[in-house]
């Protein structure tokens, strides 16, 4: 594993190429299943990695693409999974040499998650999890997710491999020629989503050809610093004669190889339509080439299934609209009661079309499920909104369940510097791929002064690093506090946005219209600190 990790950083390494058209030259019958071949034909699928390897494959992907229960039922094999992916590691095992990497290759399950579908995310977690188990136990050297389209099941694989394993990842997505895949999400979403979960390498497979795979990879570098992987189809399929053709000729596959490396693409490979012959172009065309490369400094970054938002830096104040909150919404706490969501739909649209970016939800108020209701909330709020996520709730069970539902890399409000809340929160948010709010307060209260409220932030992030979380994942909150009983704490909140930013290098947000309740003319009062906090460098404000 650390090998693996290692070589990457010194030199760009070479995927193998097409199991499936492979296996078909070599007798797999039409409905037949590659996986079984594992067992019933172990020696022709050595046979297609030994090809691989001796074209100079740095990395060669076992046969089990389609080695998950959901697919192998459909040849009455689901009682076989571990068996089967087992073997198609240990084939690959003895096949590869001192330098080559065994990749165990997962594909997408062919189910929906529910609402749409009838699969629930802790059943998909647990079926790749079955997969992850029996490369674990066949001597994988790493794992390599491919092909997926749903954002969703790939999060759920994503998580089953950081599970069960201690593997390095690679997670990849199939998009279309308008860059984006058949469910919607752009490279850019996609590639916030799996940096934030921690797969290694990022990038795309299938689909498309080199110049296509090139265009995406080039949008997922703008929102990520993890390195790419580029394993593009030997061209466009085109029907010839009544048979599937790639066109792309050895010679086009190595001609983006400058442009990748210079992108960061540390692993390039071929899909569909690529032979031993694409393979060794590919190889040779790195011989001579200049290989290093310098990852970009990271940033915050937040996403949906359909968009992306950054947090900190240069980028502008985030807008957190927080109407979908019961405080004070008698009509909305009996819908929550009556698990209704017409307020959620209305409320997410309305304050979309309003300027939000981001959308707060929370579901907390007496006599409700929480953890059913904000399950449903983020279900209803992602059907009618493409703005990412703040799941608001203090209830580690409800967080959980909402983390479980969401598409993308949500922002968590909110963690505190209590002990008890730290162990709590800060654990799924690094399971789940989240940002949290980090409240600069602890179990002595609401420091006085902007130095104790930067204490608590430092506290907050020392923490965090420690979970896993990089700083960039944690945004402060200063706390506002109504003017009109502490006047003099509300130049402590502007001072310690200061420090915060300057001293902690950390992004910041604000509950901007707190500072107004209870008073009159409170759009005036709250617009002019709102105005005195952006001069001071908050990131995001929840209004």
């Amino acid at each position: 594993m650390a090998d693996f990790l290692h070589a990457i950083k010194e030199r760009v390494l070479v995927l193998d190429g097409a199991m499936g058209t492979m296996l078909q030259e070599r007798g797999l019958q039409p409905g037949a299943s590659p996986e079984a071949m594992n067992l019933e034909a172990p020696e022709i699928v050595a046979g297609v990695h030994r090809a691989y390897a001796e074209a100079g494959a740095d990395i060669l992907v076992s046969n089990t693409f389609g080695g998950s229960r959901s697919k192998l039922a459909h040849y009455g094999l689901e009682g076989r999974v571990a068996e089967i992916n087992r073997a198609g590691v240990e084939i690959v095992r003895r096949v590869a040499g001192p330098g080559h990497f065994v990749a165990a290759s997962i594909g997408p399950t062919g189910r929906f998650l529910q609402p749409v579908g009838d699969a629930g995310f802790d059943e998909m977690v647990d079926i790749f999890g079955e997969q992850v188990r029996a490369f674990v136990a066949g001597g994988a050297d790493l794992i390599s997710l491919e092909t997926f389209l749903d954002i969703r099941e790939l999060r759920a694989a994503v998580i089953a491999c950081r599970e069960f394993s201690t593997l390095p990842v690679i997670a990849q997505m199939t998009f279309d020629d308008a860059g984006r895949t058949v469910l919607g999400t752009p490279p850019e979403a996609a590639a916030v989503t799996l940096d934030a979960l921690g797969a290694d390498v990022i990038g795309s497979n299938c689909g498309l050809g080199i110049d296509g795979i090139y265009a995406i990879l080039e949008k997922m570098r703008a929102v990520t610093n993890r390195p790419l992987i580029a394993q593009a189809n030997a061209g466009l399929p085109q029907l010839v004669d009544g048979q599937t053709v790639f066109p792309g000729t050895p010679e086009e596959m190595t001609a983006y190889h400058d442009r990748l490396i210079a992108l960061g693409a540390r692993v390039i490979g071929g899909c569909c339509g690529t032979t031993p012959a694409h393979i060794r172009a590919m190889r040779d065309a790195l011989d001579g080439r200049e290989q290093g490369w310098t990852p970009p400094k990271r940033r915050g970054f937040l996403s949906s299934r359909s968009a992306v938002v950054e947090i900190g830096g240069d980028a502008p104040c985030a807008i957190i609209g927080e109407r979908i909150n019961p405080t004070g919404k008698k009509a909305y706490s009996a819908e929550l009661r009556e698990g209704k969501t017409v307020y959620i739909r209305r409320e997410a649209q309305e304050q979309t079309r309003a300027g939000a970016v981001l959308l707060d939800v929370n579901c907390g108020t007496p006599g409700v499920d929480e953890p059913a209701a904000l399950e449903r909330a983020v279900y209803a709020v992602c059907g009618v909104s493409g703005a990412p996520l703040v799941l608001d709730s203090s209830d580690p069970a409800a967080l959980e369940r909402a983390l479980k539902a969401v598409d993308g890399k949500v922002l968590i409000n909110s963690v505190s510097g209590e002990e008890k809340s730290l162990r709590a929160i800060l654990p799924l948010a690094r399971k789940y791929g989240a940002a949290v709010i980090g409240l600069a307060l602890d179990e002595s209260g609401i420091p006085e002064t902007a130095a104790g409220r930067t204490r608590v932030a430092g506290k907050i992030l020392e923490a965090a690093l420690a979970a896993g979380l990089p700083k960039e994942d944690v945004v402060i909150d200063c706390l506002t506090l109504t003017v009109s009983a502490e006047q003099k704490r509300a130049m402590e909140t502007i001072r310690a946005l200061r420090a915060v930013r300057d001293e902690l290098g950390l992004a910041t947000v604000l509950g901007v219209s707190n500072i107004s309740f209870g008073l009159p003319n409170r759009p005036v009062l709250s617009a002019t600190f709102f105005a005195m906090a952006l001069e001071a460098g908050l990131a995001a404000a929840i209004v």
